[in-house]
């Protein structure tokens, strides 16, 4: 008897992966943390519009940002410990609401005390530094292995659209409200960065069980996990390098050569917005971009920064610095979106805050022990010798740091994909 033939059922790949731009939670810690990131690029420009209006003397700015460093560097080694031992989302909750609380004291300051608003500027530093590892961590636990890259990209894009937008923003709201009520709308927005963000999935490990030490002590665990990663510290190495010694660097040099070299103002505007706009493009890239060496891709991105400095030293055409900070932009995203992958995926789960606090502590740390060395070392042995050192070791740097074990591929074998 004939049959009829069953059709072949036919083959099919795996269901495309579902953006992670679709994912609810995702979205809702995207624009929590694109709030604080708004709240932290505004507040230095507002305080700057205060000195316009005479409410705060340069001084007076000086030392108010300063407290806010300090602040940020010592709650970011507590908000690590604080993210591993307790609720990512608290801890996000809490610190988010202490800034918060900040711009009011700062408002109250204004034009009155400048011990009011430098203690403020301390808490709401504090505020800042405590979020910034429990956000990567609760990235972590809200988005799935698979898509955390894509993740990582939209964050790093938000942050660069915040560096942009920030002042802008501010400039046009500073035509129609004082510097009171913009410390205040720097407030609001801490609020939503403390309120919108979901909560994320538990962290496990073995912590979660062990009796719980000191913070000291669960701090220098951090340590020791970090210290089981080689390729870690060798990119923590290379990018606090290029970030004391390259970024600060430029920072310095920049204003003085626009201003002596090229007698206009306008160049440093064009090659920070360059700078800016290229790394958008970067982080764009790294969304899908996988490289078979993630590693080594990154570490050549982190190394482009050297040609920030490097454009600054010859009398070129404007358009060779500002073609230098698109490059130097592309790159350090090139690096950034990886490196925060990689962090994500290799490190334990129960450690990820303290070992992110690490990497904020130092890259963010010696940045400002370099903008104080490097004017000094300006005036004693010229600006293109500083240059070209600067970009000495933001070259080097890098080129040291892949050749450590594991840093071909961030990890201690070549993960799906990179082999």
């Amino acid at each position: 008897m004939a049959t009829t033939p069953v059709p072949a059922t036919p083959k099919t790949g795996p269901p495309p992966a579902r953006s992670v731009l679709r994912d609810t939670a995702f979205l809702r810690l995207w624009a929590g943390t694109t709030a604080s990131g708004l709240a932290t690029w505004a507040l230095p420009f507002v305080l700057g519009l205060a000195v316009l209006h005479r409410e705060l003397g340069a001084a007076g700015l000086g030392l108010v940002l300063a407290a806010r460093t300090a602040g940020f560097l010592v709650a970011v080694a507590v908000g690590g410990v604080l993210a591993d031992r307790h609720s990512r989302r608290a801890v996000v909750l809490w610190s988010a609401l202490a800034a918060a609380s900040a711009a009011p004291l700062l408002a109250l300051g204004l034009g009155r005390s400048l011990l009011v608003m430098t203690l403020a500027a301390a808490l709401a530093g504090a505020g800042q530094g405590a979020c910034r590892p429990a956000f990567q961590a609760l990235t972590a636990e809200v988005v799935a292995a698979d898509r955390r890259q894509q993740a990582n990209a939209a964050m790093t894009m938000a942050v660069r659209t915040s560096t942009l937008a920030g002042p802008t923003l501010t400039a046009l709201l500073a035509a129609f409200v004082d510097v009171g009520t913009l410390l205040l709308g720097i407030g609001l927005l801490w609020l939503v960065a403390a309120l919108l963000p979901g909560r994320g999935a538990p962290a496990v490990g073995p912590a979660a069980a062990a009796p719980r030490a000191s913070l000291r002590a669960e701090f220098v665990d951090g340590i020791r996990e970090a210290r089981r990663h080689p390729w870690f510290l060798a990119g923590l190495g290379a990018l606090t390098t290029v970030i004391a010694l390259g970024y600060s660097a430029t920072s310095v040099a920049l204003p003085l050569i626009s201003r002596d070299r090229y007698d206009a103002g306008w160049v440093m505007a064009a090659a920070m917005t360059a700078y800016t706009a290229g790394a958008l493009g970067g982080a764009l890239v790294t969304a899908r971009r996988r490289p078979r060496s993630q590693g080594w891709s990154a570490f050549a991105g982190l190394a482009v920064y050297g040609f920030a400095p490097l454009s600054l030293m010859l009398p070129v055409h404007p358009a060779v610095v500002i073609a230098a900070y698109v490059v130097a932009g592309i790159g350090i995203e090139l690096f950034n979106v990886p490196w925060f992958t990689a962090t994500q995926r290799e490190v334990a789960p129960d450690k990820l805050a303290r070992v992110s606090s690490l990497d904020f502590l130092l890259s963010y740390g010696f940045a400002p022990v370099g903008l104080a060395l490097i004017a000094p070392a300006i005036d004693t042995f010229g600006v293109t010798p500083v240059l070209a050192a600067c970009a000495a070791a933001c070259f080097l740097a890098p080129a040291a740091a892949a050749l450590v074990p594991t840093a071909r591929h961030f990890g201690r074998t070549a993960g799906p994909g990179e082999r």
